[in-house]
């Protein structure tokens, strides 16, 4: 469940064209530059769509960028000397841009004498002064330089060393960045509050295939709050381990995980004391357009952070990593367009205020290709997270029980997309498409019958039905529209339970 990581090369940076010299002075020297199937929503679900938003889950280490993550390349050296005669003037906007007229000189050219790039500079010998009046102007020179004393000096000083700039007269800020204040609501005072209490997970299962994904403090007892598919791979035998922004890490073990709602909780062994939980905000009073900021491990990158909007709300998302054994995840989700990629998964989608909103889970990818596939590409501006108000509970009945629960209308729906979520006619394995003595069975619902509203919400396909149940709790009572031969009809469904993922 890796995905392969592929760096890009960067070009070496060509040389700077040689420059005619008919006046030398000196300088500086220059520097080197740098399908469709049945969901039954009661008791079984089917298999994950072929395509759509892929987990943007984890991030292989084999291949690509070096141990750091950046990409190196070796610049050439920078010529010791050049001919008298120059070369071509570069064209307008051709980068990079020659040096500046005035050549620096080398500690050591070749060639000894001439006006070439590289060669020595002889002060003239001054001309001999006459006497008179000449010796009286040396004099009050003299006395007007002792005058002006160091200061006069250092203005001359400066403005030598400004000459060829654009004349501004702008005074330089302070370069210790670390001084200034970031206000709340900023980025910057968001990120460095969220930071350190976000982490990179490393999980490996006992095969050796693992990745690489995020997750943040949930509580002060060391668990952590992330996405089932980050660490699917340890939960039977495998390795886990997250590290703090500070560099500090530490082993973990998977408390519980709900592959259906794709949210996971681990647990830190030899939690520190100090540990800050996020602050979790209100993902339901949430609006579009509202400001998102991102934090996770896109590709490895740890403690990267990235902003945008929030695109929309309630957005029907099954997403798996495309393997054939994956199940899909159903979500009623935030849409971002906050630059997620795979890494990200499991990372805290913050408001303008710091509080998390959302997990960061998955991503629309251009080349629709899951996760296993290396043609997967990165983002297009299109993000998923799930609200937080759900991975919340989840999280809670995690750490209580070990196991999630889930609540049902006790009915099988076609995974198909069209103007509903159609019952089906038989359920998976055989089994009744409608439980009997079930919620659905119960309401008067029956095979063939396909529904179209939960609530005020459309439902347009079964993955859309199962997501919107999926924000509900078991025993909550939510209202059903649908059609049967034609004629619209509605019904009250008290929802139901299952215990685990089957």
């Amino acid at each position: 469940m890796s995905t392969e990581n592929e760096g890009t090369a960067v070009p070496p940076a060509p040389s700077a064209p040689p420059v005619p010299v008919d006046t030398p002075a000196a300088s500086v020297p220059p520097e080197q530059g740098v399908s469709p199937g049945t969901d039954p929503v009661d008791p079984h679900r089917g298999t994950a769509p072929s395509q759509g938003p892929a987990y943007p889950q984890e991030t292989g280490a084999s291949q690509g960028a070096s141990q750091s993550g950046e990409p190196t390349a070796t610049l050439p050296p920078v010529p010791s000397g050049a001919p008298e005669v120059a070369g071509p003037a570069p064209e307008a906007g051709a980068w990079p841009p020659p040096p500046p007229a005035t050549p620096s000189y080398a500690s050591g050219g070749e060639g000894g004498s001439g006006d070439t790039w590289g060669a020595s500079y002889q002060q003239p010998a001054p001309k001999p002064k006459s006497g008179g009046r000449g010796g009286l102007v040396a004099a009050v020179l003299v006395a007007a330089l002792v005058a002006g004393g160091v200061g006069g000096g250092i203005g001359y000083w400066a403005a030598d060393r400004n000459d060829d700039s654009t004349g501004s007269t702008t005074v330089a800020a302070s370069e210790s960045g670390g001084d200034l204040k970031r206000d709340p609501g900023t980025v910057a005072n968001v990120a460095a509050t969220a930071l350190p209490s976000t982490v990179t997970i490393e999980a490996e299962g006992s095969n050796g295939e693992g990745g690489t994904g995020t997750g943040f403090v949930f509580d002060t007892q060391g668990h952590i709050l992330t996405n089932n598919h980050v660490v699917a791979e340890a939960v039977d035998s495998g390795k886990l381990s997250a590290t703090f922004s500070n560099g500090k890490k530490y082993d973990a073990e998977v408390v519980g995980h709900a592959q259906g709602y794709d949210v996971a909780v681990i647990k830190l062994k030899n939690a520190p004391s100090d540990l800050k939980p996020l602050h979790l905000g209100n993902s339901d009073k949430i609006a579009v357009g509202d400001s998102t900021i991102a934090i996770g491990a896109p590709f490895g990158l740890s403690n990267t952070v990235t902003t945008g909007i929030i695109s929309a709300k309630n957005r029907p998302v099954a997403s798996s990593d495309g393997s054939a054994q994956s199940k899909a995840s159903y979500m009623s989700a935030l849409q971002t367009d906050a630059s997620i990629n795979p890494g990200n998964s499991g990372g805290p989608l913050l408001d303008a205020n710091g509080a998390v909103i959302g997990i960061n889970s998955a991503i629309q990818s251009s080349s629709g290709g899951g996760l296993g596939g290396t043609s997967q590409s990165g983002s297009i501006g299109l993000g998923f997270a799930i609200p937080i108000n759900q991975a919340k509970t989840v999280a809670q009945q995690l750490i209580k029980t070990g196991k999630p629960v889930y609540p049902v209308i006790g009915a099988s729906v076609s995974l198909e997309e069209g103007t509903g979520a159609k019952i089906t006619e038989q359920g998976a394995s055989g089994s009744d498409a409608v439980t009997p003595n079930g919620p659905a069975a119960k309401a008067g619902l029956k095979p063939g019958d396909v529904i179209t509203k939960l609530d005020d919400r459309v439902i347009d396909s079964g993955p859309t039905l199962i997501g919107e149940i999926w924000t509900h709790q078991p025993g909550d009572t939510v209202k059903l529209t649908y059609t049967r031969d034609g004629k619209q009809q509605t019904a009250e469904v008290t929802l139901g339970q299952r215990e685990g993922d089957s």
